[in-house]
């Protein structure tokens, strides 16, 4: 009887043992076996919760594929919730979105409803400073050229011209001629008239020395020489055109004199016009004219010879 039961009992245990291998190791794992159980449960409730919420994303949002890889409607999704993020964001004050001339028509239509923002305006405040300081920066030029120009001048040994400023301007010279050619018709006129000096007023630009001055004969009255109505002097170096910063007062008033011996000028003794003053809007007036004639037709460049 013993023996019976000991031999149902092995048939069960062989059968439970191939049957069910996990109860088997259980068994003989013994607390490992319900630990690891316990463990794959836990497992197996976060596998099964992880598929769940996979679901609810497919149902919520057929297009996408739950991976990692994008799909078409993950990508549209994606560029929605970009949108959405962006409207939340605080959007700028009126006046700065139009003062930025950003954002959409809106935003530069309340902008310019607010009116300029401070950008705007610090640059027209810089705007205005610009050409303020490039005037000042001109006028600086000018002064420091002038003054070199009259202590030059100054210095010079054969006391060929003498400068006096009009009203105490630095810009505004009278210029006395004192010397000429001495074998010249225009020298011997001097001496028979009387005449120490021939007097010449020019006045500087504010771009002097980049621009040449305007030069015009006073006293005495001439004729010929390169001297036009209103004293006016024919010279191409006097022109914008003709015109370089190297050249200095001195050697303007040497080409002049050259000109004027060049040219037969002579001092005019004709009853009641010789008299008569040259007045400067007459000269800007004729200057003008000449330079248009010279730069439609040129201007005749003298030979070597001729000095």
């Amino acid at each position: 009887m013993a023996t019976l039961l000991r031999k149902i009992g092995l048939i069960r245990l062989h059968n439970r043992d191939t049957e069910d291998p996990k109860h088997h190791h259980n068994h003989r794992g013994g607390g490992s076996g319900q630990q690891s159980a316990s463990l794959r449960g836990k497992g197996g409730g976060k596998s099964g919760g992880h598929k769940q919420q996979q679901q609810q994303q497919q149902q919520q949002h057929p297009g996408g594929s739950g991976d990692a890889s994008p799909g078409p409607g993950k990508g549209k999704n994606k560029r929605a919730a970009e949108l959405a993020a962006r409207d939340k964001q605080p959007q700028p004050a009126a006046g700065a979105a139009g003062a930025a001339g950003a954002g959409g028509p809106r935003d530069r239509a309340a902008g310019a409803r607010a009116g300029p923002g401070p950008g705007v305006a610090a640059a027209a405040a810089g705007g205005s400073l610009v050409p303020a300081a490039r005037q000042q920066h001109c006028t600086q030029v000018r002064s420091r050229r002038l003054m070199k120009e009259l202590q030059d001048i100054a210095r010079l040994s054969d006391r060929f011209i003498s400068v006096e400023l009009v009203n105490e301007s630095l810009f505004d010279w009278n210029v006395k001629l004192h010397q000429v050619d001495k074998d010249s018709v225009l020298w011997q006129d001097m001496k028979e008239t009387n005449t120490e000096f021939i007097l010449l007023n020019l006045t500087f630009p504010d771009n002097f020395p980049f621009s040449p001055p305007f030069m015009r004969v006073l006293s005495p009255r001439l004729e010929n020489g390169y001297v036009l109505d209103g004293g006016a002097i024919c010279m191409e170096l006097l022109t914008p055109r003709g015109w370089s910063s190297a050249y200095t007062v001195e050697a303007v008033m040497r080409q002049f004199a050259a000109s004027l011996v060049k040219g037969q000028g002579r001092i005019c003794r004709k009853a009641g016009k010789s008299k008569k003053s040259f007045s400067r809007k007459e000269a800007e007036a004729t200057f003008k004219s000449l330079v248009k004639t010279h730069e439609k037709y040129g201007w005749v460049t003298p030979p070597v010879s001729d000095g």
